[in-house]
């Protein structure tokens, strides 16, 4: 016979919160378990308007999100001041904002007379990436450079409370350290410390599109949290070998990012990306029974991939790219949208997820 439990867990119908508060690990800092991603309202790929933003942005507001991701990078510095210009008189104890370290923005000319300037390169393959030309439509006329330097990340911290106008942000990232391990871990990494120590900050992490790295940050440095970016998803769970375990050990919780892999679990087809590049057709057919398997549950596989990161106790939020007030809806009422175990229970019997990963 069955045992009790395990009957009710096939029967129970779980959802999340989008808006819960809690807290980042041993940091003095809340967030939410759904973040707002700043990427795509700076223009990732196809322009969005200073007008369009701040829609977006006040709609999200409106909902209810209070905790927001963004970064140098996004936009070249327009996700930070479009995410100031929304922020711009509302209480600073009412939202969490997270940005990132690692770059600094140059003027284009700068670049060109500078010859010891690193222009950034993606950390992921882009086909047809022009770093000249960059992948941030609409922005100014500036790019971003590589800087893992202690007076470099130093630089960075005061141009991001510039952009945004704010006093303070709560949470700094080491943003795509992939080629930078050396500078990053004895520069960036003491200046945030120093920061954090200092009350400057919060809380400090890495944020990356890859687990092997963070792993080794997580036990060489004292991390409040890390943002891991696709490396933990329905489609990926490679994180779950060494760099959660790490985690545990160090109390380092984990905010997910790219839970979607670049489109792939939004809306499965020949043309879905993921990570950035074309899909592979084996995951590419995973992705479309999962969608199937969904289906016939009534639960739209969006739904399933945002949840399913909070299955594991160190997830605390999910941070989601949003382009518009359609995005946003998606997200908060997919992660409300309930969710029947038997629904996980098959994903595993139809070999689309391991035994031993946990599911909510």
């Amino acid at each position: 016979m069955e045992a009790g439990w395990a009957a009710r867990a096939r029967t129970r119908t779980m959802s999340i919160d989008p808006f819960e508060r809690v807290r980042l690990g041993r940091a003095s800092v809340d967030v939410r378990r759904l973040g707002v991603g700043m990427a795509a309202l700076s223009g990732l790929f196809r322009e969005v308007t200073d007008e369009e933003a701040a829609v977006v942005l006040d709609h999200s507001w409106g909902l209810g999100v209070r905790y927001f991701d963004t970064a140098p990078l996004y936009g070249y510095g327009l996700g930070e001041r479009r995410l100031g210009r929304m922020l711009a008189g509302r209480n600073p104890a009412s939202f969490t904002i997270s940005s990132k370290v690692g770059r600094l923005i140059h003027p284009i000319a700068e670049i060109d007379a500078d010859p010891t300037l690193e222009p950034d390169r993606p950390a992921v393959d882009i086909p047809g990436f022009d770093p000249r030309e960059g992948y941030f439509k609409g922005a100014p006329d500036d790019r971003p450079v590589f800087d893992y330097g202690y007076d470099g990340v130093m630089r960075s911290v005061e141009d991001s409370l510039s952009r945004t106008g704010l006093e303070r942000i709560d949470i700094f990232w080491i943003h795509d350290p992939d080629a930078h391990w050396e500078q990053a871990i004895s520069g960036a990494y003491p200046a945030l410390a120093e920061l954090r120590a200092q009350g400057v900050v919060s809380a400090i992490g890495v944020g990356m599109n890859q687990a092997e790295m963070l792993t080794r940050f997580v036990c060489e440095a004292e991390l409040d949290a890390i943002m891991c970016a696709g490396r933990y998803t329905l489609l990926d769970q490679v994180a779950l070998a060494e760099l959660f375990p790490a985690c545990e050990a160090r109390g380092t919780v984990v905010v997910a990012a790219g839970v979607m892999n670049s489109g792939l679990l939004a809306n499965p087809h020949p043309d879905s990306k993921f990570d950035y590049a074309p899909a592979p057709p084996e995951l590419l057919r995973r992705a479309l029974a999962m969608k199937d398997l969904c289906e016939r549950h009534g639960v739209p596989l969006r739904a399933a991939a945002l949840q399913f990161v909070f299955g594991h106790p160190l997830i605390v939020s999910v941070v989601a790219g949003v382009r518009s007030i359609s995005h946003v809806d998606d997200a908060v009422a997919n992660l409300r949208h309930p969710i029947p175990g038997r629904l996980w229970d098959e994903f595993r019997e139809e070999g689309l997820l391991p035994e031993s990963v946990p599911t909510p």
